[in-house]
């Protein structure tokens, strides 16, 4: 039998990479896990009943509420664990994780959501330029430190495989590589159809600059329309101050909290630039429209309207702004949307699709 190491960024919560690394345990039942830290209880107990083995991040003062500001220290603490004794390293990475040390001999695949966002792409989603200028200049430099790192590392890595044709082209622009794609999975047996909405609208997402809730929250102030937000993160007060009284937020819910509003609400509303995004997805096999902005993964997974379609799965959006918006939500209230053809749709991305293409990757290597 293979020794599998399985090395994922830190475990605070049950997201769609995680979602991904739930596969990756019922794959390999005996894998360990390598992460940077870990809540216990955060994730589902086919995650936590493996063996988790943490990084000193984990007894850094307050590191469960601030992990994110240890930045600087991730790479020495992925670096940090000594694996020995496994055949088959994969590591489940949107950060530091693909840059684990593979003991020697084994075959190390990096499942990968996307390189550094901060580090690559988003700098400005992150960092903006209104920040005073030393404090400005020390972060950049910080950041072009672990870009350098993450070069470095990429003799580590066997194989990428990215989670989408848009994640793919990101990898090939700034590693020089290529990559599978397998998409992500959906448990689309989680949600049942409906054909019935209430009148109001539904994000499920991080609370993250480049998520772009901003943006949806200044579109439904101006509309009136009600807008319900389930989740948290970093922006939450401010986010909470910017809206008006007809958008609720709901803080993060179960998993049958959230497939309850799926059901009832009119569509999704996904305004950022996601690599591929399992919520629209999730809306998706709930028989929902989703209204998405037309760049990144999603534009892979949303079928969008135009009037020579037989079947569209929603609409995009093609600037980020307020006018942009508005009259993508203004034109969904006046389309006529099939429930059980989009639901349909989301059957294509079914967990079944990305355990079979794992066992078919992961055979090639047997």
């Amino acid at each position: 039998m293979a020794r599998v190491a399985i090395a994922h960024d830190w475990l605070t919560g049950m997201r769609g990479g995680e979602k991904c690394l739930e596969v990756f345990c019922r794959l390999f039942p005996h894998a360990d896990i390598y992460t940077l830290l870990h809540i216990p209880g955060s994730v589902s107990p086919e995650i936590e009943q493996h063996r988790i083995y943490t990084s000193f991040i984990q007894k850094l003062p307050a590191a469960h509420k601030i992990y994110r500001h240890y930045l600087p220290l991730f790479p020495h603490a992925i670096e940090s664990f000594k694996l020995a004794d496994y055949d088959l390293v994969i590591s489940s990475s949107h950060c530091v994780a693909k840059g684990i040390r593979p003991p020697a001999g084994a075959y190390h695949i990096c499942y990968c959501y996307t390189p550094i966002r901060y580090v690559w792409d988003m700098r400005e989603s992150y960092f903006p330029r209104s920040m005073p200028f030393l404090k400005r200049a020390f972060i950049t430099a910080l950041l072009n430190a672990v870009q350098r790192w993450d070069i470095a590392t990429l003799p580590r890595v066997n194989q990428f495989v990215a989670i989408s044709h848009h994640v793919a082209e990101r990898i090939k622009r700034h590693y020089r590589l290529n990559s599978e794609v397998i998409y992500p999975p959906v448990n689309t047996d989680a949600f049942a159809l409906s054909e019935y909405h209430e009148d109001f609208y539904l994000i499920v997402s991080a609370f993250a600059p480049y998520k772009k809730i901003g943006l949806a929250i200044d579109a439904f102030n101006r509309l009136g329309y009600r807008l319900a937000i389930i989740g948290s993160g970093q922006e939450e007060r401010s986010l909470r101050r910017q809206a008006a009284s007809n958008i609720t937020f709901l803080g993060w819910q179960p998993d049958h909290v959230v497939r309850d509003y799926y059901a009832r609400c009119r569509a999704l509303i996904f305004p950022g630039e996601e690599d591929f995004g399992i919520t629209p997805l999730e809306a998706i096999a709930s028989g929902k429209p989703v209204i998405a902005f037309n760049r990144g993964g999603v534009t892979e997974t949303v079928i969008g309207y135009r009037p020579q379609h037989k079947t569209y799965t929603g609409l995009f959006f093609n600037e980020h702004t307020l006018d942009s918006l508005c009259t993508a939500v203004e034109h969904e209230r006046r389309l006529a949307f099939s429930a059980p053809d989009i639901r349909a749709h989301a059957l294509k991305f079914d967990t079944a699709h990305f355990e079979n293409a794992l066992r078919t990757l992961f055979a090639r290597w047997l």
